[in-house]
């Protein structure tokens, strides 16, 4: 069976409108996948479980599709 390997990354969202109603300058952090680990997010080692725990949780019953279902494992970083 095919596989990809995805590497995790938090991406802060600055929400710009010019309708203040909407929220000008809302502000959230997103989390997504990427196939390049230079992009992925250097965690703290504090943060990064709970960072998988969120991802893994939707991913497994949001993210449906031709993916038959995602596996989660942690890589250390030089810095941590």
């Amino acid at each position: 069976m095919p596989s990809n390997e995805l590497y995790l990354a938090v991406l802060p969202l600055v929400h710009i409108t010019t309708n203040p109603v909407l929220g000008y300058g809302l502000t959230e952090e997103t989390l997504t996948v990427f196939p390049e680990k230079d992009f992925a997010t250097k965690f703290f080692p504090d943060e990064v479980d709970k960072y998988i725990l969120a991802f893994e949780g939707r991913a497994n019953k949001y993210l449906i599709g031709h993916v038959t279902g995602y596996e989660f494992h942690k890589e250390p970083t030089a810095e941590h």
